[in-house]
Order: structure tokens, then sequence, then C-alpha cells
């Protein structure tokens, strides 16, 4: 089970979208958890006004989850694979929703650039090539004050959590992969775990990157140990002084 890197990763998903839906709704909490996160982001009044980045968007799970939470945002969703913005797209969504093809390091080029008042980012950045950079830019993107909500697979460092995710993947997750033909992309995932970041080293990561008030809080369920959100903000004009 090799990693998938670049153009390889972006074909995987491609080829995964057919099924990716049914993959993530056999997931216990997969989407109460995305829901969860992105509360996490504490945007008032519903985002109403507010503009928000939803990085590595999938067919669309985390939109969903970012407009339960703020549903008077306009949110602009963004992907690296064609197949799985186009079932994406096919979804009913409310005015003020746009979808744009870029990898999470080429948003300048497609057109996408801020100020976004907050960002959401679901299970990207151990599929990205550079996460230091990535988080660079989008600090960048973000307006002062801005927030970031990170949901992300990232294992505590104790031995039982990577033992927890090991079995669901080799019991579970591979099996029915393999039946659909997307084991290469699901390999991925479990060797993508537990060679990234702990949650500790993602969280000094981001501080490095230039976020303030980083905060790592667990999810609950089979979950505990495994995802993490990670929320943090830009500094302020005021906080940088």
């Amino acid at each position: 089970m090799s990693l998938l890197h670049n153009a390889d990763l972006s074909a995987a998903f491609d080829r995964a979208a057919r099924s990716y839906d049914r993959m993530v709704a056999a997931n216990p909490g997969y989407h109460r958890q995305l829901r969860r996160s992105a509360r996490r982001l504490g945007l008032p009044d519903g985002g109403l006004g507010a503009r928000l980045l939803d990085l590595g968007c999938g067919t669309g799970a985390s939109t969903a989850a970012l407009l339960s939470a703020a549903p008077c945002a306009e949110v602009t969703a963004v992907d690296a694979s064609a197949g799985m913005l186009e079932r994406a797209r096919r979804k009913p969504w409310p005015r003020g929703v746009s979808f744009v093809h870029s990898p999470a390091e080429g948003l300048a080029e497609a057109g996408v650039t801020g100020p976004f008042d907050a960002v959401f980012a679901a299970y990207l950045f151990r599929n990205v090539s550079d996460p230091d950079e990535v988080l660079a830019r989008v600090r960048g993107l973000l307006a002062p004050g801005g927030r970031i909500a990170v949901h992300e697979y990232t294992l505590s460092g104790r031995p039982v959590h990577r033992a927890v995710w090991t079995a669901v993947c080799r019991g579970l997750v591979l099996p029915v992969a393999r039946r659909s033909g997307d084991g290469e992309l699901y390999g991925h995932l479990w060797r993508s775990v537990v060679e990234f970041d702990t949650a500790e080293e993602f969280a000094r990561r981001m501080e490095r990157a230039g976020f303030v008030h980083v905060r790592v809080l667990p999810l609950p369920g089979w979950h505990t140990g495994i995802t993490h959100t990670f929320v943090a903000r830009v500094p302020t004009a005021e906080e940088r002084a």
C-alpha cells in the first residue's frame, strides 16, 4: 500500500467518485462529525455576510456541513478531483455556493482570492505534497482575525488508536473498497494517516504557519484519538502590532 501523490491521487479520487458517497455513508458518524467540526468555527449570525472557503470539498459533504453551521454564508468549494466535483455539482445547493476545480496549491491560478472570513478543510492536509505551503497560502487568504477549522485523521500518538485505525481499515474499509475497485485509494487512506502528523504535531505546524489560539478538539465515538478538529485564527491587526 504505497502513498499516492498529485496527479495519481486526483485520478484515484476521480475513479472513486461514483461510490464515494456510499462509502462515507457506511462510516458511523461521518457526516455528524463534519457538522461538529464546522460548528467549531463559531461563526456568528449563521454566517450572514461571511465569505467562506471549503478547501478539499470532495463530493460536497464538507460543503453541506459548513452550510449547516453557516446557512447565510457565501461558500466557495474547491477540490482537485474533477470527478468528485462533478458529483458535488449535481446536488441541490442554495444560491451563493460555487465550485472550483483546483488543487490546494493552485488557488490563485484558479481565481480563488481572498479575503475569506473562514476556511474549512476536511481530510485535506494528509493529501497535499507540502502541508506547510498550503497552510501558508490559506493564512494569506484569510482576513485579519479570520478563522480556520481543520477536520482531519490525525492519530493521538497512542498505540491503541493506531491499532483501532488499522483494524477498521483492514477489517472493514479495505475489503469493501477492493470489491468496488477502489482498493488503491483506500490503501492510501490507511497509510497516509499512519505516516502523517500526530494531532500534537499538526497543531505545532499550524502555529509555525502563523495561526494563533490553536486548539485541538477531540471527536467522540470510534473517532476518539483518530480524528480531531483543529481550530485557530489569523492574528488581528492589533495583535500583530
